[in-house]
C-alpha cells in the first residue's frame, strides 16, 4: 500500500467505552497501580528503570508472583515511565514522583486516557520487534562462546530491527484489512498460518514451495510470540499455537495446516481498543484511514464521493448517520443536487444517492417529483416514487430510461469492476432489450462508448459481443474520440 492508500472505513466504538478498555488492559492498568503506589522513597537506576531490590515489593503490589513477576513488574514500571505515569525528579538521587498525566485517568477526557495508551502500545510494540535475549545468547554461542558486551557480535546476527518491525507492521496492516473490509474477517478470528503467509507468499504464486512453506512456518513462531505480547496491551485476543505443534516444528514445518486442527496453529483477533490503535498509527504513516461517521456533518457533495470507493455495508452504515441528522425532505434535495455532473465520478455518485434516497421515507416525495424532468435525475426519482408507491408516476420517455441503463453500468464498473454481477447485468439488458445495441450507441452519456466496450468484454455470447463492440466504436465516433 501506498501512502495514498485509501483503507475501508472502520467501525469505531464509542471513545469512552474504548477509554474504559484502556484503562483495563494488564499493561496500561499495572502501570497505573506503579505509579498510584512510586513514592519519594522508590530508587531507579541511571535507565530509570526500578533497582533490582525494589521488584520484589512492585511485584507484590501488582499481585505477580513465580519466576517471571519481577519481570513483569520492571515492564509495567517502563510503561509508566514512557506514559508520562511517573516522573523521575531527581536523576542523580534516582528518586520519582507521580506525572502530572496521572490525573489524566481521573480527570481528563476519554481522548486523554487513550492518548496515554496509544504511548503505552508503541512501547510494547517495539519490544515485540526485538528477539528473545535467550534467543539472541543462544545464537550468539554457537559455535563460539558469547560475548554480550561487543555491539558487533549482535550485528552478526541474521537480524534486522527496522525489517522486523517492517514485518510486525505489515503483519497488523493486513489484520486491520481482514477486520475493516466487508469480505474480511470482521470479528472473526484469523488463523495464524493465514496471516503468516499473507506477508510471505506472493499473491501470484500458485502451490507454495516447501522453502516457502518453512518461512511462512518461522513468521508463525515469530508471530506467536509477537502476539503473546501484545495480547496485555488489548490490541488483540489471541489463542497461542499449540505447545505439543511447536514441539514438533522441525518435523511440521513444511506440513500443510489441518483445516480441521487449524484453531491449533493459533487465532488472533482485533479487538475493537486494537482497531482505534492500528488506525491511529495508519493515520500517522500517512495513509487515509476513514472512520464510519467522519461524514456526518459533511455536505452531501462530500458524503457521496466519500463513499464512493467503500465497500456496501460501510457505505450504508455511513449513510444513516448522515441522514439521522437532517430531515427527509431536506436530505433528499441535498443529495439530489450533489448527484449531478458529468464528471467521471458523477455515475457512481447518483448510484450512492440511489442507495442513499431509498433509506428515507416517503416524507422525501416532494423531492423527487421536483426532478422528474431531469435527464440526469429523472430515471432515479422515477425508480424511488414506483417502489414508494407513489401515485400517478409518469412514464419516462426511452431516452431517460437508456440514459438511465448506461448510467448504471457505468457505475457498476466504478464500484465493482468486471464483477459476476456486472456481467449477469449486461446479459440480462441484452437479453431484454431486443436491439439494444442499436439504440443504446445514440444516447447522449459521456460513458457510453466505455460502458458498450464494457459490454462487449463480459457478454460471454461472441454475437452480442461483437454487436456491443460496434455500437462502442460508432459511440466513440460519435462522441468525438
Amino acid at each position: 500500500m501506498s501512502d495514498s492508500s485509501t483503507l475501508p472505513p472502520a467501525r469505531l466504538r464509542p471513545e469512552a467505552e474504548l477509554a474504559r478498555d484502556a484503562l483495563s488492559a494488564p499493561v496500561l492498568a499495572r502501570a497505573v497501580r506503579l505509579a498510584r503506589w512510586a513514592g519519594p522513597g522508590t530508587r531507579v537506576d541511571a535507565g530509570g528503570g526500578l533497582v533490582e531490590e525494589q521488584l520484589p515489593a512492585a511485584a507484590e503490589q501488582l499481585g505477580l508472583s513465580g519466576d517471571d513477576a519481577a519481570a513483569y513488574a520492571s515492564e509495567a514500571w517502563r510503561i509508566a515511565v514512557d506514559t508520562g505515569l511517573v516522573e523521575i525528579t531527581d536523576e542523580d538521587a534516582g528518586t520519582v514522583a507521580p506525572g502530572e498525566d496521572l490525573a489524566l485517568l481521573t480527570g481528563g477526557s476519554p481522548q486523554d486516557v487513550l492518548g496515554l495508551w496509544l504511548t503505552a502500545l508503541e512501547a510494547v510494540l517495539a519490544d515485540a520487534s526485538v528477539p528473545d535475549l535467550d534467543d539472541l545468547v543462544d545464537a550468539m554461542a554457537e559455535g563460539g562462546e558469547a560475548d554480550l558486551s561487543s555491539l558487533s557480535s549482535l550485528s552478526s546476527l541474521d537480524w534486522d530491527l527496522e525489517a522486523e518491525s517492517e514485518f510486525l507492521d505489515g503483519v497488523l496492516g493486513n489484520l486491520y484489512l481482514l477486520t475493516v473490509g466487508d469480505e474480511g474477517a470482521g470479528d472473526a478470528p484469523v488463523p495464524l498460518p493465514a496471516l503468516a503467509a499473507s506477508v510471505i507468499v506472493p499473491g501470484d504464486m500458485g502451490e507454495p514451495s516447501n522453502e516457502v512453506l518453512e518461512q511462512v512456518s518461522d513468521a508463525m513462531m515469530r508471530l506467536d510470540d509477537q502476539f503473546r505480547l501484545l495480547e496485555p496491551v488489548g490490541l488483540v485476543e489471541y489463542q497461542p499455537v499449540d505447545e505439543a505443534l511447536m514441539a514438533d516444528a522441525d518435523e511440521e514445518a513444511a506440513a500443510p495446516v489441518d483445516e480441521a486442527d487449524v484453531a491449533r496453529y493459533g487465532m488472533v483477533r482485533l479487538t475493537p481498543l486494537g482497531l482505534y490503535g492500528l488506525r491511529a498509527r495508519l493515520l500517522d504513516a500517512g495513509f487515509e484511514a476513514p472512520a464510519v461517521g467522519d461524514l456526518a456533518d459533511k455536505g452531501a457533495d462530500a458524503l457521496l464521493d466519500g463513499t464512493a470507493p467503500f465497500p456496501p455495508a460501510a457505505a450504508h452504515a455511513e449513510t444513516e448517520l448522515w441522514l439521522a441528522g437532517r430531515s427527509p425532505l431536506d436530505a433528499a434535495r441535498e443529495l439530489l443536487a450533489a448527484a449531478r455532473g458529468s464528471d467521471p465520478g458523477a455515475p457512481l455518485r447518483r448510484l450512492r444517492c440511489q442507495q442513499a434516497l431509498s433509506l428515507v421515507g416517503a416524507e422525501a416525495e416532494p423531492a423527487l417529483r421536483e426532478v422528474l424532468d431531469d435527464a440526469e435525475l429523472g430515471g432515479l426519482a422515477r425508480v424511488w416514487l414506483t417502489e414508494h408507491g407513489a401515485r400517478d408516476v409518469p412514464a419516462p420517455p426511452q431516452e431517460m430510461v437508456f440514459w438511465l441503463t448506461i448510467d448504471t453500468v457505468a457505475a457498476q464498473l466504478a464500484a465493482e469492476g468486471n464483477s459476476e454481477e456486472l456481467q449477469a447485468l449486461v446479459e440480462g439488458l441484452a437479453q431484454q432489450h431486443s436491439g439494444f445495441f442499436d439504440t443504446a450507441w445514440r444516447v447522449g452519456h459521456p460513458a457510453t462508448p466505455d460502458v458498450l466496450e464494457a459490454m462487449g468484454r463480459l457478454h460471454p455470447d461472441k454475437k452480442i459481443a461483437k454487436e456491443a463492440r460496434k455500437a462502442a466504436f460508432k459511440a466513440r465516433s460519435q462522441h468525438g474520440g
